[in-house]
């Protein structure tokens, strides 16, 4: 009984270890993370496949002009090669000493040949260099639109991290309202049991407290919604649990010739379109390349001889090297090249205009951006004494009406009003921080 005893009380304490490091898993894994702005941001970078593709066709682009520039560099081949040709019974020199059997077929040297060679090639061109020019125009654009992707991206983060706060915000708001219309319900029925007033205002109280647990309903739902929407571009599992940051309390905004100097010597749309006229003239440049000739260089040094060695019959030499050089000079293409100019010319009046419409959308940008966040932070203090302004009025209008001086109705209206002020104060902070995100965005300081 006592050995039974034992094992059942080491028994007990195993599963109560157990259970412990069960509870604590289950802790651990249902904890929120706490993401600030930058954190989502990063998280983002990493799983948003825009912004994947984007990088992808950046480093590309990059390699492409690495490629380009090295291609007007000499190469360099180790070339070895066996050769085997059936005689033809006749015999001669072979540029050795002494008769030799001669090959078969005439374009070979010998009957046994044997090539070893360091082969180093070069070809002078404009049409390289133009080449070259146009890989890094677009190595440019393709960063400039990298960056494009990122501010992009950054945008969409800081949208719908502030839509979460803004959707917890407006769903404490609907479950304060809820209450307040709870207890104007229980308000109403303790003066209808004490016949103070009329069953009408039961009803119209049973009325608004039903409709702000409707409300409370959607709010829930739409912070859920939210949630998802954010934690879609960071995680792997858009149901992972984490919390935000408020919206900060700052509203400190910088001034208009601030934004607009920061705005036009950082801007990677104006970057991407220069960088398209780039590449536009230098391809305008490659296409008339071709009426032009080419210079082709050519040095091998080693061994092509009936003997694999260094030295033949009578100590011939059989190493040694050679040097050509060729000029490709066009004549006569059908009009081709003639073709591939006015192509890249007509691309190249295409980047122009990019380019233009790329400077006037960023003014209209601007301003378009900087008056928004000018009259959002203007209405912030607004809707601050407006929630101020709607909280007195539903307390008076509640003392009102304990005293029997008002409606139902009235107190109806004022919890409305106080609602709406402050999901409208939610909406208009929320307001600020996109249209000052938004602002940073454009001035590459975000």
């Amino acid at each position: 009984m006592e050995f039974r005893a034992k094992v059942s009380s080491g028994i007990g304490t195993v599963l109560i270890a157990l259970s412990s490091i069960s509870v604590a898993q289950q802790v651990q894994v249902t904890t929120p993370r706490h993401l600030t702005l930058p954190d989502a941001i990063q998280l983002a970078k990493a799983n948003e496949p825009t912004f994947a593709t984007a990088l992808a066709t950046q480093q590309s682009a990059k390699i492409d002009a690495y490629l380009a520039k090295a291609a007007l560099l000499p190469s360099a081949t180790y070339h070895n090669q066996m050769l085997y040709t059936q005689p033809n019974g006749q015999t001669n020199q072979g540029g050795q000493v002494g008769a030799q059997a001669s090959p078969i077929f005439i374009a070979n040297n010998a009957v046994h040949e044997y090539v070893s060679q360091a082969v180093v090639d070069e070809k002078v061109g404009w049409k390289g260099i133009a080449d070259a020019q146009v890989a890094s125009a677009n190595s440019a654009r393709a960063a400039a639109e990298l960056e494009v992707a990122r501010r992009g991206l950054v945008a969409t983060v800081v949208s719908l991290y502030y839509a979460v706060s803004s959707s917890a915000a407006k769903a404490r708001v609907q479950t304060e309202a809820f209450a307040e219309a709870k207890d104007f319900t229980t308000t109403t029925q303790q003066r209808e049991a004490a016949r103070e007033v009329a069953h009408a205002d039961v009803v119209k109280a049973q009325l608004q407290m039903q409709q702000k647990q409707r409300d409370l309903s959607d709010a829930k739902v739409a912070e859920q919604k939210a949630t998802l929407e954010l934690a879609v571009l960071m995680f792997p599992d858009p149901r992972t649990p984490y919390t935000t940051d408020p919206p900060p309390v700052s509203r400190n905004l910088p001034t208009k010739e601030e934004v607009d100097q920061a705005a036009s010597t950082n801007n990677p749309e104006i970057r991407s379109a220069l960088a398209g006229l780039r590449a536009a003239n230098a391809g305008v440049t490659s296409a008339r390349a071709a009426y032009l000739p080419d210079l082709g260089l050519n040095f091998t040094y080693g061994i092509d001889a009936p003997q694999f060695a260094k030295r033949g019959p009578d100590d011939v030499r059989n190493l040694g090297y050679s040097i050509s050089g060729t000029i490709d000079i066009p004549v006569w293409d059908w009009f081709s090249t003639q073709k591939r100019v006015k192509q890249s010319e007509i691309q190249r009046d295409a980047a122009k205009v990019t380019l233009t419409a790329a400077q006037r959308r960023l003014i209209a940008t601007l301003e378009e951006s900087y008056t928004e966040a000018a009259a959002a932070r203007d209405q912030l203090d607004l809707l601050d004494q407006s929630v101020v302004t709607a909280e007195e009025s539903l307390r008076l209008t509640k003392l009102r009406y304990s005293a029997g001086e008002s409606s139902a109705l009235e107190v109806v209206d004022a919890q409305n009003s106080f609602l709406a002020a402050r999901t409208a104060q939610a909406d208009g902070v929320v307001r600020y921080e996109a249209a000052l995100a938004s602002l940073q965005i454009l001035t590459g300081t975000l």
